[in-house]
């Protein structure tokens, strides 16, 4: 018999590491963070899950003693609602004119034009766009209320053009809030597309040009390709915040008149606000936030893919 056979075999003794203590245990592994997750427990997943609670519930702001479980009878009521239905279409106008048309554009023009300017025009170009930015959603609202009135700046100079004038909050309400926006929000894709070029090596640039590229070509085969990333990230933060514009919009016609700008937020701020329908109306804001869920799903998707 041989001796391998005999002796039993002896694993090597785990040395612990220097320091003493051993390895930690798994628990401990999350008590650094435990504060942390317990203040994003109580302040948002807290607040998410009452909301979700009073969605199904018929709960009202007055004149009532107690709420009861409803069901899906507030949703089931909003799809059968046509000023909901109306609501859904002008909030896809409204982010289509204003957040992927408007400030996306517009902010990859300016960034791109700025690239080539002077030193001064880039300075006083980016101090005007970024002041309209900082403002205050409420003030910036009352500013474009004052442009877009009947006797307001727009007007006035539209007759010193000799062109004809009109009540642009009354007949085009839609599209004065969705002009306010884009007035407003530019300056954050102005600013990501001026981070994103810059990153474009010149080396690049100056092959194109010497291979007759012209600048259409150069914008559509080496630009918008080398910086799809961020306009990804662009268009699902500007669609983001745009699904939740309120105070603008508030600001200048209060989803009128006769609802035909009455995004859902507005929508949403009637209902439950203004008619004290909380649980209506937090029924909406539920499906606001499928409408946005659904936007973040395409615009990851898209991003995902490889250049």
């Amino acid at each position: 018999m041989s001796l391998s056979q005999t002796t039993p075999t002896r694993h090597p003794a785990r040395v612990p590491p220097p320091g003493g203590g051993g390895r930690p245990r798994h628990g401990w592994r999350w008590l650094p963070i435990a504060p942390a997750t317990v203040v994003l427990l109580l302040f948002l997943a807290g607040p998410i899950l009452y909301c979700v609670a009073i969605a199904f519930t018929d709960m009202r702001l007055t004149g009532q003693e107690s709420a009861s479980f409803v069901g899906f009878d507030n949703f089931t009521r909003a799809f059968g609602d046509e000023h909901f239905r109306n609501s859904v279409v002008l909030t896809l106008v409204f982010t289509l004119l204003s957040s992927i048309v408007g400030q996306n554009t517009l902010g990859l023009a300016l960034a791109s034009l700025m690239r080539r300017a002077s030193r001064v025009v880039r300075a006083v170009t980016g101090a005007i766009v970024i002041s309209a930015w900082v403002l205050p959603e409420i003030v910036a609202g009352f500013l474009l209320y004052t442009f877009f009135h009947k006797e307001g700046q727009l007007n006035a100079v539209l007759e010193w053009l000799q062109l004809p004038s009109q009540n642009w909050m009354f007949t085009l309400p839609i599209l004065a809030v969705s002009f306010a926006n884009v007035w407003r929000g530019t300056a954050f894709s102005m600013l990501v597309y001026s981070a994103a070029l810059s990153e474009i090596p010149q080396e690049v640039t100056e092959s194109a040009e010497v291979d007759g590229a012209g600048g259409l070509k150069r914008l559509w085969h080496i630009t918008l390709p080398m910086i799809r990333r961020s306009i990804g990230t662009n268009l699902m933060l500007n669609t983001l915040q745009t699904l939740s514009v309120f105070g603008l919009i508030w600001a200048m016609t209060k989803g009128g008149p006769a609802h035909r700008s009455e995004t859902l937020p507005v929508f949403m701020y009637d209902q439950a606000f203004t008619k004290s329908l909380i649980g209506y109306g937090t029924a909406v804001a539920l499906l606001l936030l499928v409408v946005g869920a659904l936007f973040s799903v395409v615009y990851l998707r898209l991003m995902r893919e490889e250049v």
